[in-house]
Order: C-alpha cells, then structure tokens, then sequence
C-alpha cells in the first residue's frame, strides 16, 4: 500500500527536512556554510561547507557522530533553546543554528547543552568542555574565544575549556532577571532572535539585560499528567506591562556602561549591530507610532540620535535595517509617500512602485569600493512574488533615486545570502516543487547548486492564481487531480486563508499549495485568498486593518470566495466551509459566527478568540491599549474584535482544534470560546492536543489532525465524498 500524502506530509515535516538552510557566504567568497539532513525524513541537521570553486560539498559537523547517538534529540536541551525552536517554528534536531567568526572560518554550535567548534578550513568538529547548558554560542570576530548563554547569565569561553561569567551573578538581581537572550517580544513579534553582540576588536559585548519582574505569570499546565508541576512563563498581555529590556557594554576587562537612551518612551530594543562603523541600535515607543536610530558613544553609554520616524498608525521593523554603510552612511527604510522605501541618510534610493520587504546584504559585488545593497521587494500589483534586487546609492544629492537592478528573474519567491562577490539565490517557483539553491559567482549564474535532499511531494499542485473582487484579491483557486477548471459540475468549497498581517498564503510557490491539494483532491474546490492587511501590496493596504482585524478579512474572504465563483462556476455556494490555522483559526471562527449565511462549517486551529489574552507588540499595534477610554479606542476596539461576545450566535458546526502547549496563543483563547458557547447553548467540537505547541511537528499528530478535520468537513456539510487519504 502506497504511503497517503498526510503521513508523507508529516514525515517530512511540510516537506521542509533535507533542504539546505541558515546559508552564510564567507566574506572571501570563497566558501558557503550551511545546514542540511542527510534525507527528505531525517530531522537531524548537520554542518556542511561547500567550496565554491570546485563545488565540493564537506561534512564538517555531524550531530550523530558527536553525541554518540543515531537520535540526537534524546538529549536534553535548554529551557532558552527550546523557546528559541518554538519562536522560529523550528522542528527540526541537531544542529538548529550556529555562529562564526568575522572571515567564516570557525563556527559555534549548540549540542544538547554542549560546546561544539568546528573549523571551516579544516572540516573538523570538535567539544569545547565549558560550564553549561550552553545556548546561542558565537565566537567573537578574531576567533580567539567564544560566548554563550547558560540560564540567566552570560559566560565567555575560552578554546582551552575555560569559562567564567561575564554577567548575571549579581547575588542583589532577582531570578527574573536573565543576560544575553532575546525577550518573548522581541524573539516572536520583532523577530530580534539574539541578545549580545561582539564588538569588531572582539574585546567587549553589547548585551542585553531583561527583567521579567513586571510581567503577569501565567501557567501552563498538562492535563493528561496531573502529576506533572505546571509550567510557568511570563506573558505579556496587551496592555499589560512588558520586560524591562536595557543594553550594556560588557568589557572583557571588566569594565561597564550602560547604553543610555529615552526607555520611557522607546521601550522597545528592535534591532542591534555592531560593525566597523560604529555600534547601531533601533528602538520604537510603546505604541509603535515612533522610531529611532541610534549610534552609541562607546566611551559614555549615550545613545545618540541619527534618524527617527512617526507614523500615525505604526512604525514597520524591516528587518536588515537601520545599517550603516561602509563610511557612516546610515541605510533605513520608511513608509512615506504610500510606499516602504530605502532611505541613505534620509534620501530615498528605492522608488515608488516597489515594495521593500527585507534588506539582505551590503557588499561591494563590483570590488570597487562602493556598497552594493541588496534587498528584497515586489511590485504591489504582483505580490504573489518576491525578487531580490540590488541598488548602489548615486553620489548625486539631487537624484531622486539610485539606478536599480533585479537578479531574479523567474517567477517565484526568492531570497539570497552574500559574502564577497558570491551570492547564493534561494528560488521558489509554482512549476517545480522544493527550493534551489543556485551560485551566482561575479554576477553570473554559473557557480555550482548547493544540493537539496528534500522529497518530491506525492500530489502537484493543480491551482490556478487569479484576481477575485474589486481589490483585486490575490487568489489561489484548487481544484481535484485531472479535473479541467472548467468543468461546471458542482463540488463543495473549503477556503483556506491566513488572512491577517505578516503573512501571505497566496504566492508563486509549489509547496505552498500542498495540504491545499489535497484536501481538493478529497472532492473540493479550495480557495486561498490574502486580503487587506496582508502583506505586498502597500502600506495603506497593510495599514487598512487599524483597529479592526475582524470585517476587512472576513469581507475579502467572501469576496474572493465570490469572484472565485464567477470565474468557476463549479464552486457550489451551498456548501462552503472554511479552516484556518492561528490569524487563519480566529477568521475562521469570525466566519461562521458573523456570516453563517455564506459559511456552512469551519475548522478553527490555535485560534486567537480574545485579543486581551494576546500579546503587547502585534496587538497593541493594530488594536492599541485596550486600558484607555474612548469611543472608538480601548476596550471598545477589543470588544468588536473578539470572538466571545458572538458565541450566542452560533449556528453552523465548528471544530475548535488547540495544543494544550502552546505558549503563544495559549489554550485558554480556545477554552473560553468553548465555555461560552456551552453558556450559550451551542453545540461545537473541541479537538485538544496534549503536549502540542503553537506548531505540529509530532507526526502521528500532524498527520492525523488532516484526517480529522476531513471527517469534520465529511459530516458538517453532508458529503459522502470518496475519502481516499492517499
């Protein structure tokens, strides 16, 4: 019997495992790091290097042979590692991150707690025996020694072995106090994954300091093992109080300052680097109208100000930005002018048709001395794709912009990593499955492919990408294998949306259609659709969701269903279903509840139901504080986005799905959705999930939450579809 695409779908873990990733380029050019399984189905991440001029791939660290063991992820692992894993939604083992010098030639990792080197050159791997559990090891720029996080505080290793604590044995600082990590905010909502940083000279760190001390406890319990203590973490609920994150400079020498900067009214540490140029901080308000970018005097602590920003909505963190440019120049981007630009000491370089994403990489490609920018974006009348583009600042002050030029050019979604004059092109496209890993070396594509061992999913994508409504909604339309789009026999709809800001569902990608398909080839047609508030399409798009995450969503949902519907007349109205994981689970819910005229049945995974019980940073930025009194702001906002107050108007069947781990949308958003539709009378299914986090990567579990929410589908809207699970 052939294996079904939800057991392979799980295996694989989404088809991810055995693709390279976390690709460094040595700022030689000369060598390309990375990680990889050995299989499509190997969760265990090893440490390879490939030389670019002859294409030879390397084994330099292997998980297995290092630990002894053919099942890394027997080990234990840190408290500050695992919260790391959950923030980047990482499910993978073995080697999940790793650090390197300043030329690429020694890299630090993390084993199960332990100290491991490896030298790029060599191609050997090797244990460094210092205090632990060690998390986010990284050597410092001349490679002479290492520094780690281990609990609360934050040590410095040398290669002998040796240890010591550079911070976090003050005996006067509480247990709630920790050195070096990144806060729950910064790692989840800012995507600021790390909390120290060497200096160039490799002398002094610039760390963080986070005290949790004002943050609500809230605990998380294991029901099916009542004998298990509760866990307790700190979480900060919108409009509750945040950590206190400060920065220090830590010397080597034994010397301190502390960065001094206005943490009254910018509490939030988005973004640190430290290079040649100078040490470059960002920091945003409390409600996120407001920005700045500081260079710190390293001789007094103070932050000084170069730039700030205003916005009467919220202030965007790109990420690659602020930088300095080689010779001070600072590099930031900003809405303005109803477009996300690049800015070079307040000029814009980018222009007005073309979205930035992310700034990757400041490198000299030409080796003539002037910074060549590399960054993503798109044109917001195509956001299904993503190209990566490269623009070198015109010395002309009078020039409106700088003279721009795209290195991807197929359809798809791409990203990139550079060292030197060499650049490794990651590329997504609709037509094949998986990612490529493609060399451009001086320009030219016609350095080697970085291998990928990922497997071929066992069903292809049968989509048509089309513009639904009078927003022109960015629309996937899916139907069974082999069946012509425009046959007009009726078949049921399931749409399958995220919906909601910093992420998109609909792009010129294979895999991002698979589970999709599948559910198609049970006998639906399904709808993906990205509406306002998603990301591509300009700010005032984005921006259109302020103080309401319920009505553009849901409207643009119907909408595509609609438009979806006129184009092909096979979608049969009658029976319309919608399932949607996290965003997608809350609008999934919003969907029966507000519109069970349209929607016949929904599947709400992990859904946010009371946008309280959510955190500062994403919350507060679209719904602002729901402490302050108003009309039209505070409780009044949350009120009209939350999912409780309709639960007496339940009519359709719902499937409420939720792991009873997670930390992020935790349980209780789903608990009380139930416990008010119990008040109310109305009937619902509860499906929890023991031991599951915020993200599935158990495959007995990934795999059978499809076949269970099939069933669901099957019996909510009367089908007696051939329910093959192949």
């Amino acid at each position: 019997m052939s294996e079904s695409f939800p057991r392979q779908y799980a295996r694989t873990q989404r088809f991810s495992l055995g693709e390279p990733r976390n690709v460094t380029v040595s700022p030689d050019g000369q060598r390309i790091v990375f990680l990889r399984s050995s299989a499509g189905d190997d969760p265990v991440n090893a440490l390879w290097v490939m030389d670019v001029a002859t294409g030879d791939e390397r084994l330099v660290a292997d998980p297995r042979k290092l630990l002894g063991t053919e099942d890394p992820a027997d080990g234990d692992i840190s408290d500050e590692e695992r919260a790391r894993r959950e923030r980047t939604r990482d499910g993978s083992t073995g080697i999940t991150a790793y650090a390197t010098d300043a030329e690429c030639q020694v890299a630090a990792f993390a084993l199960n707690g332990a100290l491991f080197a490896a030298g790029l050159l060599s191609g050997q791997a090797r244990p460094i025996s210092v205090t632990g559990p060690v998390h986010d090891p990284r050597p410092d720029p001349t490679a002479s020694r290492l520094a780690y996080v281990s609990g609360r505080t934050l040590r410095v290793g040398e290669l002998d072995g040796s240890s010591r604590v550079l911070a976090g044995n003050d005996p006067k600082e509480n247990d709630n106090v920790s050195w070096g990590s990144a806060d729950f905010i910064a790692a989840e909502e800012m995507h600021r994954f790390r909390g120290f940083w060497w200096s160039p000279d490799g002398q002094t760190i610039a760390a963080c300091r986070v005290d949790d001390s004002p943050v609500s406890e809230w605990t998380i319990a294991d029901p099916a093992d009542p004998s298990r203590p509760a866990r307790t973490v700190r979480y900060p609920a919108a409009g509750t109080d945040n950590p206190i994150v400060t920065l220090h400079l830590l010397g080597l020498d034994g010397s301190r300052k502390t960065v001094d900067w206005d943490r009254e009214f910018f509490p939030y540490l988005a973004h640190v680097e430290w290079t040649d140029d100078g040490l470059l901080m960002s920091v945003q308000s409390r409600d996120q109208r407001g920005s700045m970018a500081m260079k710190v005097d390293l001789s007094t602590g103070e932050a000084v100000a170069l730039t700030s920003d205003y916005d009467d909505a919220w202030i965007e963190n790109v990420p690659g930005v602020p930088r300095l440019l080689p010779g001070g120049a600072l590099l930031t981007a900003s809405d303005r002018d109803g477009m996300r630009r690049l800015y070079v000491d307040d000029r814009a370089i980018t222009p007005l048709d073309l979205q930035v994403r992310s700034v990757a990489a400041v490198a000299d490609l030409d080796d003539n001395g002037e910074p060549d920018i590399l960054f993503l974006a798109n044109d917001p009348s195509e956001p299904t794709e993503l190209h990566v583009w490269s623009t070198t600042p015109s010395t002309d002050p009078e020039a409106e912009t700088s003279e721009l030029g795209r290195l991807t050019e197929h359809a798809g979604v791409h990203s990139v990593a550079v060292g030197g004059t060499t650049i490794v092109v990651r590329s997504l496209g609709l037509a094949e499955p998986g990612a490529t890993h493609t060399v451009l070396v001086d320009g030219l594509f016609d350095g080697p492919t970085i291998a990928s061992h990922a497997e071929v999913p066992s069903i292809t994508p049968n989509v048509s990408l089309i513009r639904t409504g009078e927003r022109e909604l960015a629309t996937a339309v899916l139907f069974p294998t082999g069946r012509d789009p425009d046959d007009d026999s009726k078949l049921p709809v399931l749409l399958d949306p995220y919906g909601g800001p910093h992420a998109q569902r609909v792009t010129a990608s294979h895999n991002a259609y698979l589970s999709s398909q599948w559910f198609a080839d049970q006998g639906f047609v399904v709808v993906v659709a990205d509406g306002r508030g998603t990301p591509g399409r300009g700010p005032e798009w984005e921006r259109s969701v302020r103080n309401d995450l319920a009505n553009p969503p849901l409207d643009d949902q119907i909408d595509a269903l609609h438009g979806a519907a006129e184009q092909f007349p096979a979608l049969d109205l009658d029976r319309v279903a919608i399932r949607g994981w996290s965003f997608g689970g809350y609008l999934a819910a919003l969907a029966v509840l507000k519109r069970p005229d349209v929607f016949h049945a929904a599947i709400a995974g992990a859904p946010v139901t009371e946008w309280r019980l959510y955190d500062t940073h994403y919350t507060e930025r679209y719904l602002g504080d729901p402490n302050v009194a108003g009309a039209d702001e505070g409780a009044v906002v949350y009120d009209a986005n939350s999912l409780l107050p309709l639960a007496a108007d339940l009519t359709r069947p719902l499937l409420l799905i939720h792991g009873l781990a997670d930390d992020n949308v935790v349980a209780a958003h789903t608990l009380r959705l139930s416990s008010a539709l119990l008040g109310a009378g109305r009937a619902h299914e509860v499906l929890p999930l023991v031991g599951v986090t915020h993200m599935t990567p158990q495959e007995v579990v990934a795999e059978n939450i499809l076949l269970h929410q099939l069933d669901f589908l099957c019996r909510s809207l009367a089908l007696d579809l051939e329910a093959s699970t192949s």
